[in-house]
């Protein structure tokens, strides 16, 4: 099993609510795992490489995993929201500033296809476009009781062993492996969960990470380094992982800004939503090893 950090005591002690300012955040991640939750259903797929791709415009792919009261060890948000297998209504994806609403209503951003259930674990696909810099963002909203598909989809990415595309009118797309920008948004699974394997980076193309759930620099420290992914931007404490966060990382890598200048945009951006200092935003968002 792939890795492991610490024991159930320190694992439970990390369980603190954290408070950022005035801002409480709820919804990461305080209870003890519940025998449900151990019992998340799994997709047992080899590893493919296949469908390498260059892409002609810019491509960022966005894991979500959905939030999930029933199947993931979280501090319970209202049912509405926390329902795993209902996109429309998920914290994650369909609430004000979940990805898929969120950018749907970023003048930047223009939401161009909606596809159900695109693939195995993933309820809906969202393709975005900005035409300003011709990038595209695909956006997937995987179940919430999959969530270590989620997290297993976005490691073999960031290694380039698992590349796809999608096709929408005239243009290709590679995702997964292919894009140039990864994120995974949600739970810390690995609070929970070891991945089955992690693979080392299968060819030279340089690819950044973004990795929005609670203390992911110390949970995927392991294993961007062995995938060879570059980690823009992740996490240092317990953590929100709206959208904001998400775009204003994404502002910056678009425009050509430095880790720094990208870290301090996503810095801003979490102190304006969360109510809290700038400085405790800097601290808890991180860049680089």
């Amino acid at each position: 099993m792939f890795p492991t950090f610490a024991t159930p005591v320190e694992l439970l002690l990390r369980r603190i609510t954290f408070i950022c300012g005035a801002g409480m955040i709820l919804s990461c991640y305080g209870t003890p795992q519940t025998k449900q939750a151990q019992q998340i259903p799994q997709r047992t797929t080899p590893i493919l490489q296949k469908n390498t791709y260059t892409n002609k415009q810019k491509v960022i792919h966005v894991l979500v995993a959905l939030c999930d009261n029933l199947h993931q060890s979280i501090e319970p948000v209202p049912k509405a929201i926390g329902n795993g297998q209902d996109p429309e209504l998920n914290l994650y994806w369909g609430c004000d500033y979940g990805v898929k609403a969120f950018f749907k209503n970023k003048t930047a951003w223009k939401l161009i296809a909606t596809i159900k259930n695109p693939e195995q674990h993933i309820l809906e696909r969202c393709i975005f476009k900005q035409e300003q810099f011709n990038c595209y963002m695909v956006a997937d909203a995987y179940d919430g009781a999959y969530i270590k598909t989620a997290m297993t989809d976005f490691t073999n990415a960031s290694a380039g062993a698992e590349n796809k595309i999608v096709v929408w009118q005239k243009d290709t797309l590679g995702i997964l492996g292919n894009a140039a920008m990864i994120a995974y948004v949600g739970h810390e699974g690995l609070m929970d969960v070891s991945l089955d394997s992690v693979p080392p980076k299968r060819d030279e193309r340089k690819r950044d990470a973004i990795i929005l759930a609670c203390e992911s620099k110390q949970y995927w420290n392991m294993i961007l380094h062995k995938t060879g992914a570059r980690p823009l931007l992740w996490t240092t404490e317990l953590m929100c992982p709206e959208a904001y966060t998400l775009d204003a990382a994404i502002t910056g890598w678009l425009n050509k800004e430095t880790d720094e200048q990208i870290h301090q945009r996503a810095s801003a951006a979490y102190s304006k939503y969360q109510n809290c200092s700038l400085k405790a935003a800097s601290q808890l968002l991180a860049t680089g090893y």
